[in-house]
């Protein structure tokens, strides 16, 4: 039987990338979107083109009736849910040390979304987990989408890096709580050439950041939808022996500036 996996947050960027090439690998994928519908029903097409089963649900992570119905829902068409990869997050994006720039509303709205949500989504996965581990013995796993922002202490906005390191914290507290039903770990990327961010900084910002991650990150290339898949793909289907983690996987971004070579040497 087909293994089966909820993405958050999968109609488009990262997520949706995850989502296909969990196809790829013969997974049954629960696609999950807020407001893009469209973009989601053309990741849903392109997962059905892998010759496994899809759905679509519309649900806000930040709700718990919807984390429930998108659970729900998932176990309802297959029976199991075998993996979750925890990637809906918003934030906003701040004046730099402007600390007048958020609100407590920016911050309610985005911990909501970014860690509790988070939070609700495992809950939701957790008895189906945990049954399968019960009866069969097979073990349920967790990815959660973080960010290197918590490592550099910069970011979109403060209560953005804030709710990241607050998932990373959950990540350590589910993976012992969880256990040994569920594996629970997290990705921390670094910039990723996504609509989103496009969308969030505008094009002069977004083309002047990818320069710099090319020009400046140990492994001079600015991060994809791709990369970032083929690490939370591994931890989700691959690393049977590993949880707890928080893997950093942004081009070496997070040990600081490294000078261009010298072309003279």
């Amino acid at each position: 039987m087909a293994k089966t996996a909820i993405v958050t947050g999968s109609a488009t960027g990262m997520g949706a990338t995850c989502a296909i090439e969990l196809a790829a690998r013969g997974w049954n994928v629960a696609v999950n979107y807020t407001k893009s519908k469209e973009e989601a029903e053309e990741t849903y097409a392109k997962i059905k083109a892998k010759g496994v089963e899809a759905i679509v649900v519309q649900a806000d992570v930040g709700r718990d009736p919807d984390c429930r119905k998108l659970a729900d829902e998932t176990l309802s068409k297959w029976g199991r849910i075998d993996g979750l990869i925890n990637n809906a997050a918003i934030t906003k994006f701040q004046k730099i040390a402007d600390l007048e720039d958020v609100t407590e509303d920016d911050f309610d709205r985005i911990f909501r979304v970014n860690t509790t949500g988070a939070f609700m989504m495992s809950r939701a996965v957790y008895p189906a987990m945990r049954k399968q581990w019960e009866e069969r013995e097979e073990r349920g796993a967790i990815v959660n989408v973080s960010s290197n922002t918590t490592l550099i202490g910069n970011g979109s906005s403060l209560p953005y890096v804030l709710s990241k390191g607050a998932l990373n914290t959950l990540t350590h507290m589910l993976a012992r709580w969880l256990s040994p039903a569920v594996r629970v770990n997290a990705i921390s990327p670094g910039f990723i050439q996504t609509r989103w961010m496009l969308k969030g900084v505008g094009e002069v910002q977004y083309n002047q950041m990818k320069k710099d991650e090319e020009r400046h990150t140990a492994l001079r290339q600015a991060g994809t939808p791709e990369h970032m898949s083929q690490v939370a793909l591994f931890l989700l289907t691959e690393a049977a022996n590993v949880t707890g983690q928080i893997i950093v996987a942004d081009a070496g971004g997070h040990l600081g500036l490294v000078p261009e070579p010298d072309s003279s040497t």
